[in-house]
């Protein structure tokens, strides 16, 4: 074993960043061993410097980011603030200095992550984000690496834990949506301010990440379709629950049939209790890999948290240490397919809509002639009436989800329709 240390600088102490100098302080002989040489801890970065760190040593800290990744015996970097700036002038001056970097970053790889792989691959550095996805799941790299010699076509998943406890909580309790979030903020599950997470921003950002992975192109956030889960109502598992489904906010990345283009979104949909995906309780995260030879493969666990976090960037750790052991780098960007983004118009598939209407002859007549003049089949109709008032569920076959629009916006204009109370896709059959 080699005696001279490999030295992290970390950048972020809150509950990752704290968790991670705790487990290499605490697990430091075995992380050396498996490695091949010490690891040392030699710096963390913080904004402010006082507040009490539990099992952090405080001579390591520092308020002056860019000195600590400038020095010039700094091995590796782990990145661990989020945000954009001042992590991506962070992330590059440790390339430009010649650290390899691990990075837990979704939002800044979602949006720059061609950027940083260029200047990684321009000073010979690795860029590793295992925990910018699904915290401690092991995806990115079964991706990146295990099935590098696959072609994979579709990645669905749950890859957010605050809307996935949200919703399984108006699942399986009847609450409504504010009740769900105030028990979720209550728990921790929520933070003060949710819309990173409850408008599919935090999902959006993963899908990019996936979506550029499993495909061999670039997706940024802007390419990638997105839905919040704050308009999903009691009504709606009420009709998820009769067509044998749930509701859940989905991460979907798709090759087209074709093979010429993809499409990654964010939306709730209803999935049948049948799909694996269904089963997913509480803040669990779960992603759903569709292979062309590996078939159908499945990736669960906590997707969230200080020590399920911090696992997946010790496992970075370790991976680019023993790249620098053997004066080596990992896989970095692979992006020759240059696959263009698919607008969400090109998606097909089911929809369920729900309809109040007029309750007299002719209504469902009338609908049914929308549907059928934008070229969107009708696979069931469900109609309830009561004091002139009556609900129409309509749920479709395949279509065009530029179509299904059409059919909405010709819907709202006919005098019997008194309002689309809901539009669901249905996915996972």
């Amino acid at each position: 074993m080699r005696t001279r240390p490999l030295k992290v600088a970390l950048l972020g102490c809150g509950v990752v960043g704290s968790e991670v100098a705790r487990i290499m302080t605490t697990h430091a002989d075995d992380l050396a061993q498996r490695v091949g040489a010490p690891v040392e801890l030699a710096g963390i970065a913080v904004r402010r410097t006082g507040r009490v760190r539990a099992g952090v040593p405080e001579e390591l800290i520092t308020t002056d980011a860019t000195a600590l990744v400038k020095r010039g015996d700094i091995d590796v970097v782990v990145e661990v603030i989020g945000g954009i700036e001042p992590a991506r002038t962070l992330i590059t001056t440790a390339f430009e200095h010649g650290a390899g970097v691990v990075s837990a970053n979704k939002a800044l790889l979602a949006q720059d992550g061609a950027a940083l792989h260029a200047a990684a691959e321009r000073h010979g550095a690795d860029l590793y984000y295992e925990a910018a996805v699904a915290g401690a799941i092991p995806l990115v790299r079964p991706l990146r690496e295990s099935l590098a010699g696959d072609k994979v076509n579709r990645v669905l998943g749950i890859v957010n834990g605050t809307t996935n406890f949200i919703l399984d909580r108006m699942d399986s309790s009847g609450a409504g949506y504010s009740e769900a979030l105030d028990e979720a903020t209550a728990l921790g599950y929520a933070e003060a301010d949710p819309t990173a997470d409850v408008e599919g921003f935090d999902a959006a950002a993963k899908a990019a990440i996936l979506a550029g992975i499993a495909f061999h192109t670039r997706v940024r956030l802007d390419d990638v379709y997105r839905e919040g889960m704050t308009e999903v109502t009691a009504s709606d598992f009420a009709s998820a629950k009769e067509m044998g489904c749930t509701i859940k906010l989905l991460a979907i990345c798709e090759r087209a049939a074709d093979g010429q283009s993809v499409t990654a979104r964010v939306h709730p949909a209803m999935i049948p209790l049948s799909h694996p995906l269904a089963s997913v309780r509480e803040a669990y995260n779960a992603v759903f890999v569709e292979a062309e030879a590996a078939g159908q493969l499945m990736f669960y666990g906590p997707g969230a948290g200080g020590s399920p976090t911090a696992s997946a960037v010790l496992g970075d750790l370790v991976a680019v240490c023993r790249n620098k052991l053997a004066e080596s780098t990992g896989p970095g960007e692979s992006a020759y397919t240059r696959l263009p983004v698919s607008p969400m118009g090109d998606v097909v598939t089911r929809y369920h809509i729900s309809l109040d209407v007029a309750d007299k002859p002719g209504v469902l007549a009338q609908v049914a002639t929308v549907f059928a003049e934008h070229g969107v089949s009708i696979d069931t109709v469900r109609q309830q009436g009561k004091d002139g008032e009556a609900s129409l569920v309509v749920v479709t076959h395949r279509a065009a989800d530029a179509a299904l629009s059409a059919t909405v916006e010709a819907l709202r204009k006919l005098e019997t329709v008194r309002g689309v109370a809901s539009i669901m896709r249905v996915e996972g059959e």
